[in-house]
């Protein structure tokens, strides 16, 4: 945080004005006195950055009312200037909590090395108390085998070493957050702060005061100067969750930090310029907001240099039962819970659910079967609560579990079944629902007939996709189906 308001505490003349004048300089508002009642009766009226307190004056020692400054809840730091510099001085009066501690005379470098010190301090005392009020989220991982989460990961990859600014799109429950902790993360802002925003909780009259931050007395209530998240998140990056959500008054101050990269803090006149790496998620269609009128359009733009798109689970659905098998872990370590496993029917109902909240969603119905099931040590799809919900399939019948090859224990280990053979279920069911009518079960399943047919003749080699794939299905319907144009492919099982 910028050090903005200094009062300096000498009683020699010429040091206090010197000392005044480069302060100035560096364009802080400074108060110069020259006892110790003046300074008490200044830090009663008004808050200061950063005090440089001489350890003699006429009317008292410094140190001992740097005792009384460490008693205040809003104390500013103390720099002691002294004199008469020994060791034994120093120690005395380092024990007594002063930010630091300089020997006259001293020169203009010293002052700005001491400057720079108490910026850096604030700042990273203001975002570690903002962190540690906001919280941490330990679900910081992005999760998935998928081709798609892949193809994402490899994108954040090339993306994270830049500057650029990112659009993070998609469905609520995507993982957007985990995606721009991801840029964070791997880029080399890492080891500053990421500062989240999130405007859709914030309320209206009180959003640009948080992007922003105010001075004392800007608005009721506003008892004391407070940095922005803007301010926190400098040489870090922000997070501008749910950005659509945010008034139009505000999207325009917002542009003039993104293109300007500095900003005036609610009541205030300073300039105050900021190194921020800008991330911000959505759950609508920006370009739709653009043209009702909801969202600037020049706004848009600048955010969209770089866009993601977080695709839904229902696009990868390889993802579903690797994601169920994590969650299962997490839910238990949790809630004190032995570990539980899930029934060959919660896998296949899990697999054909439609997921409309996505992975929040997915790991809600986990934790919340690992709850109605702590009892038992499998858990059914009754735990699940997703039985007779639209999207979901009813539970596929499953063959016995084969037995793994045995080691060197005897005990046979029961096999989760494969996505191949999860697949062939979900085919088979969705014949047996449509008589083995193959145009209707191709629809049911979002493909084509021609896929179906292909599909099949990979089961024929077994005796239950033989005499499936062989029955009441005429050869006109197959044809029809051939010829009819083709559903487009968004749903299939892989």
């Amino acid at each position: 945080m910028p050090i903005e308001k200094i009062i300096v505490v000498e009683d020699d003349l010429i040091i206090r004005r010197s000392l005044e004048a480069q302060l100035r300089h560096r364009r802080c508002e400074v108060l110069a006195v020259s006892t110790l009642a003046a300074a008490k009766e200044a830090l009663g009226k008004d808050t200061f950055d950063l005090v440089f307190l001489d350890v003699r004056l006429p009317d008292g020692e410094g140190t001992d009312w740097l005792k009384e400054l460490n008693q205040r809840p809003q104390r500013p730091l103390v720099v002691i200037m002294t004199g008469f510099g020994s060791v034994e001085s120093a120690v005395d009066c380092m024990r007594n909590g002063p930010f630091d501690y300089l020997i006259k005379p001293f020169s203009e470098n010293q002052i700005d090395i001491v400057l720079k010190k108490a910026e850096d301090f604030t700042h990273i005392l203001s975002v570690n108390q903002f962190l540690s009020k906001e919280g941490s989220d330990h679900r910081s991982e992005l999760l998935g085998r998928s081709p798609a989460i892949e193809r994402l990961r490899q994108l954040i990859r090339q993306i994270a070493r830049t500057q650029a600014t990112v659009l993070i799109q998609g469905e609520s429950g995507t993982g957007k957050e985990l995606v721009a902790r991801a840029l964070h993360e791997e880029s080399p802002r890492a080891s500053a702060p990421l500062i989240k925003v999130n405007c859709a909780a914030i309320p209206e009259n009180l959003i640009e005061s948080e992007f922003f931050g105010h001075e004392k007395g800007a608005f009721t209530g506003a008892l004391n100067k407070r940095e922005g998240r803007f301010e926190l998140a400098n040489g870090g990056t922000i997070l501008l969750d749910e950005i659509s959500e945010i008034s139009p008054a505000v999207q325009a101050k917002l542009l003039r930090v993104l293109q300007e990269r500095e900003l005036e803090r609610v009541g205030g006149s300073r300039t105050i310029k900021v190194d921020v790496r800008v991330i911000a998620t959505t759950n609508r269609r920006l370009e739709q907001s653009v043209e009702r009128k909801e969202f600037r359009e020049d706004l848009f733009f600048r955010l969209n240099v770089v866009p993601i798109h977080v695709p839904p689970l229902r696009e990868r659905r390889e993802d579903i039962l690797f994601l169920a098998d994590q969650f299962l872990v997490w839910a238990a370590r949790k809630h004190g819970c032995a570990a539980q496993r899930l029934s060959d029917d919660c896998w296949g109902i899990l697999f054909g659910h439609n997921w409309p909240g996505n992975v929040r969603e997915l790991q809600n119905v986990i934790e919340r079967a690992v709850i109605l099931g702590a009892d038992s040590p499998l858990i059914e799809p009754a735990h699940l609560c997703l039985t007779g919900m639209p999207g979901s399939l009813p539970a596929v019948p499953q063959p016995a579990p084969a037995a793994a090859p045995q080691a060197a224990s005897p005990v046979a280990v029961e096999e989760l079944p494969t996505l191949a053979e999860l697949e062939k279920r979900h085919i088979l069911v969705a014949l047996e629902r449509c008589r083995n009518n193959r145009t209707q079960a191709a629809k049911i399943l979002d493909i084509s007939v021609r896929t179906l047919r292909n599909k099949l003749n990979e089961y024929q080699g077994s005796s239950d996709a033989g005499q499936t794939a062989g029955t009441d299905c005429s050869p006109g319907e197959e044809s029809e189906g051939d010829t009819a144009p083709k559903p487009r492919r968004l749903k299939q099982p892989v």
